[in-house]
């Protein structure tokens, strides 16, 4: 093996076959993957500075902790309608080959903000507990987004590899 064959990374399969690009193209559950992601993203963002806010001030107890809730309504929507996106397009509700490890380390995200809901609704922890866990869950959001967008990234790849074989090749 030469140093050049060695610094060609290994070929991979394409996330998504013809057929299910197809279904995904097609599908307006695409469309509306598309438009709950920022979404979500930009409540992340609002609830995360009422959390470090009431954190760091001790102000602010309400606003944040109904933050937290709004987020996690936000998550469920988009947990469930990836769910039938996932059905459309792989022909399963979860745990596609495709996106396996995405939607394992999503039951973390759900159980983590699920957690806190239960524990605000039942004084199972202080305020200060319960933002520290509303950080976690956060922090395992973040994680979780990361692998959907390099999951988009690999998909764009893909698309840009397919589009550019000539007529009638096999990818």
């Amino acid at each position: 093996m030469t140093h050049r064959e060695a610094a060609v990374p290994p070929s991979r399969q394409p996330l998504y076959t013809a057929e299910q690009r197809k279904r995904r193209d097609e599908s307006g559950w695409t469309l509306v993957q598309g438009l709950l992601a920022p979404l979500q993203f930009l409540v992340f963002l609002a609830s995360l500075g009422l959390v470090l806010r009431f954190l760091l001030t001790g102000q602010g107890l309400f606003a944040a902790s109904m933050s937290v809730v709004v987020k996690t309504c936000v998550l469920y929507l988009i947990m469930v309608t990836g769910a039938i996106w996932e059905k459309v397009v792989f022909g399963r509700y979860l745990f596609a080959p495709a996106f396996f490890w995405e939607d394992v380390f999503s039951m973390l995200v759900m159980t983590l903000h699920t957690a806190y809901v239960v524990a605000l609704f039942t004084d199972a922890l202080t305020p200060h507990q319960g933002m520290l866990l509303a950080l976690a869950a956060y922090a395992s959001y973040v994680v979780n987004a990361g692998q959907f967008v390099w999951k988009l990234r690999l998909a764009r790849l893909d698309m840009a590899r397919a589009d550019a074989l000539p007529q009638g090749s096999a990818a």
